[in-house]
């Protein structure tokens, strides 16, 4: 099998935690050609299909020069059994238009996972309004009257930026309402821009856990990303320590009810956001935390995965 990989640059992977590393090294592993390009790589022109400048590469089991180019040949992306779009957020106009890009691909026979329309359609924070059942009290707006209102109903709230990733733009504001309005201004920018808040929940101090589905089923421990010190934030990127645990009763509940629904739309990978009992979040553009469930866990979900992606190749 042809695998391509539309991802950040590979001499930006930090290998020893990267999910799409773990990806590609389990694809090699596996006996299936490995490929990689970067979304400013895909081109189209009238006449003619999707194609992209990639590297073809072999992994090499270093740490350091951890892969070998073996070319950059231009190739349609038809060519390949396997599209897998890995592009960290943010998702920005660049990353809309190569779901275009890839979904025009999709029209000329390419099977793209995640799937592009669907990506687009489930923006990681704001999907979570369709499964409210499971969310705390969370309010979207752009109108500060209303944080205000939502502030002195619940005391104590985050505030976060809707485009945000790895805990970025994340403020809390307690009951004493300190800093509120700067924050609001901050975030809002005099009305200009949409924000989520969000009930504070306290369970935070036990980790903002990310829960993996593949193939609508889900991974059977969760990496609980607790904060460090003072800060609130969980996220491995702010410094949050993650440690793998079995799925509660809970999050099981969650992605057995949203797993199935979202894999139908094309949503082969999924990461879920739990808060004690709450869904906060749901990851769709490259959902990481293979590698540190599987080394503390033995539970191996870079196979878990590939195996998704050859089961739906073989759908």
């Amino acid at each position: 099998m042809n695998i391509l990989f539309v991802a950040d640059p590979l001499e930006t992977f930090k290998i020893y935690k990267d999910t799409t590393f773990s990806m590609m090294r389990e694809a090699q592993r596996r006996g299936h050609r490995v490929c990689a390009c970067g979304p400013q790589d895909l081109a189209w022109q009238s006449g003619d299909v999707v194609k992209a400048s990639v590297r073809e590469i072999t992994l090499t089991g270093d740490a350091h020069a951890w892969f070998q180019q073996t070319g950059t040949p231009m190739k349609a992306l038809k060519e390949f059994d396997a599209v897998l779009m890995r592009k960290d957020p943010p998702f920005d106009s660049e990353y809309f238009y190569a779901t275009h890009l890839l979904e025009q691909a999709e029209r000329e026979g390419t099977r793209v996972f995640n799937k592009p329309g669907a990506l687009r359609n489930h923006p990681e924070k704001l999907a979570i309004m369709e499964f409210a059942q499971f969310t705390s009290p969370t309010l979207v707006t752009r109108n500060a009257d209303a944080v205000r209102v939502f502030h002195a109903q619940h005391r104590d709230i985050i505030l976060k930026p809707l485009d945000g990733m790895g805990g970025m733009g994340i403020f809390r504001v307690g009951p004493d309402g300190l800093n509120l309005g700067s924050i609001i201004e901050t975030l809002n920018q005099e009305g200009a821009t949409t924000i989520m808040v969000q009930r504070y929940v306290p369970e935070i101090v036990q980790g903002d856990k990310r829960v993996l589905v593949i193939g609508g089923v889900p991974v059977p421990y969760s990496l609980a990303r607790i904060p460090q010190g003072s800060e609130i934030r969980g996220n491995l990127a702010a410094g949050g320590k993650g440690v793998a645990q079995p799925l509660s009763a809970r999050d099981l509940e969650i992605a057995r009810a949203l797993g199935p629904v979202l894999a139908a739309r094309g949503l082969l990978l999924v990461g879920l956001d739990v808060i004690g009992d709450w869904l906060t979040e749901i990851n769709v553009t490259s959902p990481t935390c293979f590698q540190e469930i599987t080394e503390q866990t033995g539970f191996d979900v870079p196979a878990m995965f590939i195996d998704a992606v050859e089961a739906a190749l073989a759908a």
